[in-house]
């Protein structure tokens, strides 16, 4: 156990980490789409912060209003093909990532004050019922070494790698939020309402995240962590509950 929990925060970057100024390892389709529209997006932001940052620069070097006062002059821009060429990659990526079509299986997540419950309504337990658990922080007093405080779990989420999965996301109480950010998901949980996201998880894996809706005192002790596992150890999992 310690050794799996080691190699995945070493091996990838699966969860938060001190001072990490970039995103965790994508472990998703739609991660990957945000990550490579943020890195797009920086690429033309860091050309044009040196190019104005140039001209700006050059203007206060050369054009001294007593020596070159500067005539007044109309300079175009290109402002709609820059709204273009920004907000349609981005409205292009939120469709796919709000689309959930023929889902392989679905787990349904609900919020409390503070923890998570799972359910996974595709299957059922011997007693014809359906496999369901609730998942609270473990204290620091009993992490095992190696296990990362504020983010363990007594009981997680078990997910068959390369299978299409819908999360059904509601609360119970307040409004919470559901976010794992290798996954790329992030997506509100309302009492009274069900909202949906889809997730492909393309490699094996334990993936952490947290409530990231203020929630109330403890809002801080809602992580959530999703292993992804073989489809062999999935069933073997499933066989055990």
């Amino acid at each position: 156990m310690i050794n799996f929990i080691q190699d995945s925060i070493f091996n990838n970057c699966d969860a938060p980490s001190p001072w990490g100024l970039y995103f965790q390892d994508s472990a998703t389709p739609q991660m990957e789409g945000i990550v490579e529209l943020h890195d797009n997006i920086m690429f033309y932001l860091v050309i044009i912060l040196f190019g104005v940052g140039w001209i700006l620069i050059s203007i206060v070097n050369k054009y001294v209003s007593k020596k070159n006062p500067i005539s007044h002059k109309y300079l175009n821009h290109g402002t709609l093909i820059e709204l273009i060429w920004t907000i349609t990659p981005a409205l292009i990526l939120l469709y796919l990532m709000d689309e959930v079509s023929d889902p392989a299986m679905s787990v349904l997540a609900e919020g409390h004050q503070w923890y998570w419950s799972y359910q996974y309504p595709d299957f059922l337990t011997g007693d014809e019922e359906f496999i369901e658990f609730d998942s609270y922080l473990v204290p620091e007093s009993d992490l095992d070494e190696g296990a990362l405080r504020m983010l363990e779990v007594d009981n997680r989420v078990i997910l068959p790698e390369l299978t299409h999965v819908r999360f059904i996301i509601t609360a119970a109480d307040v409004i919470h939020s559901f976010a794992v950010p290798a996954l790329g998901i992030k997506c509100d949980a309302y009492p009274g309402r069900l909202n949906q996201v889809s997730v492909l998880i393309n490699r094996e894996g334990t993936f952490y995240g947290q409530c990231s809706e203020i929630c109330g005192i403890l809002h801080s002790s809602m992580p959530i962590v999703i292993e992804s596992v073989s489809i062999e150890k999935f069933l073997t999992w499933l066989e055990n509950q």
